[in-house]
């Protein structure tokens, strides 16, 4: 649709009418105000809001009845058949989502379900755009991965208006601490990197620094581990180990810190890190300045995925039940649909530590 369109004043009507009935202030069957109230409310002609409204009747969202008025249609029967479930996720191509998203394919499709995919890239200007999409479609349901869940999120309304729709949702991977009574499949975050720093510190390590995110659940969780096991075998936490980073500048910040911290002579022996994707790029960081991983620092990453299998010193990691997650959260999703109950029990599973080549035994 070209500015000028947009620009219009019917296409402004239209716009508002259409966000008031998304967002469920116009309710199904609620009658829209006359030609002449909207009219004069908008400073148009008749003849602009007739246009309008026509947009919106051939759109499905308003019908009128001759004599009686305009009303907004019950999307919700044809909703509620269309066999159509929103997955929406942080990212896509990321190394664990095709698995996630696999293994919620495996259970929906099995029962006659198809997926409509939206990915946010943990932007959340993007996920109040994608969860408007979804509203504008024939789901059924929603499986939604939060976009920096550890953050205020500035898109309730949008999923007020799931509630106002009746549109079930159950989140996975986090929620929104707003949210925490809404369904949802999570991992154990703060397990398994207990598990980890637990580990480490049974190989010796004293001086462990930690790399963890800030602007999501699951950061806020693996550093609440990374405390609890240094607490729990008597070694004391120190502020100035640990590097906090958020989404935008991940590629950055991380390293940049561990190598400031080695340059400094902090003494560090051991890098928990958030992710599989920062404990390779570290190893990667740490053999160009001429040290060995896991002769001179050992490290650790999370999601044993194919990163810790492929660099070229196997990454001791804590295990990711990708397509177990997706799985769970499906039939999560589906036992909802089936039984109309949204207060069903959520899950959280325990993953566990894969122990490879890349720590090694404080003398």
């Amino acid at each position: 649709m070209s500015n000028v369109e947009k620009q219009a004043k019917y296409y402004k009507l239209k716009e508002y009418l259409k966000q008031e009935i998304l967002m469920g202030r116009i309710k199904p069957g609620e009658q829209i105000p006359s030609e002449n109230a909207l009219a004069e409310k908008f400073s148009i002609s008749r003849h602009t809001v007739r246009k309008a409204i026509s947009i919106l009747v051939n759109s499905g969202y308003l019908h009128s009845e001759h004599g009686r008025g305009t009303y907004c249609t019950d999307r919700s029967i044809k909703r509620n058949n269309s066999r159509n479930i929103g997955v929406i996720t942080t990212y896509i191509s990321e190394y664990i989502f095709p698995k996630v998203i696999q293994g919620i394919d495996s259970v929906l499709s099995k029962n006659g379900y198809s997926i409509i995919l939206k990915s946010t890239n943990n932007d959340i200007a993007n996920e109040y755009l994608c969860l408007e999409d979804m509203l504008e479609k024939n789901i059924e349901g929603l499986i939604i991965e939060p976009t920096k869940s550890a953050v205020y999120s500035r898109n309730l309304e949008l999923y007020k208006a799931l509630d106002n729709h009746n549109i079930p949702y159950v989140f996975i991977h986090g929620y929104y601490q707003t949210m925490e009574d809404k369904p949802h499949v999570i991992l154990d975050d703060s397990a398994g990197m207990y598990a980890a720093v637990q580990y480490l510190r049974q190989l010796g390590h004293t001086n462990i620094a930690g790399i963890f995110k800030v602007d999501d659940m699951q950061g806020l969780k693996r550093h609440k581990g990374y405390v609890r096991a240094l607490a729990e075998s008597g070694c004391p936490y120190n502020p100035d180990n640990v590097v906090w980073f958020h989404t935008e500048d991940k590629e950055i910040k991380p390293l940049n810190e561990i190598k400031r911290f080695i340059r400094s002579g902090s003494g560090i022996s051991a890098v928990a890190c958030y992710n599989d994707e920062i404990a390779f790029r570290l190893f990667q960081m740490v053999e160009s300045m001429g040290l060995k991983v896991p002769d001179n620092i050992s490290i650790t990453g999370f999601d044993n995925s194919y990163l810790s299998e492929n660099c070229a010193v196997k990454l001791t990691s804590v295990t990711h039940p990708k397509e177990k997650l997706g799985e769970a959260a499906a039939e999560l999703l589906l036992n909802i649909l089936k039984n109309n109950n949204w207060q069903t029990n959520s899950g959280v599973i325990v993953p566990e530590l894969a122990v490879k080549e890349s720590c090694k035994r404080r003398p």
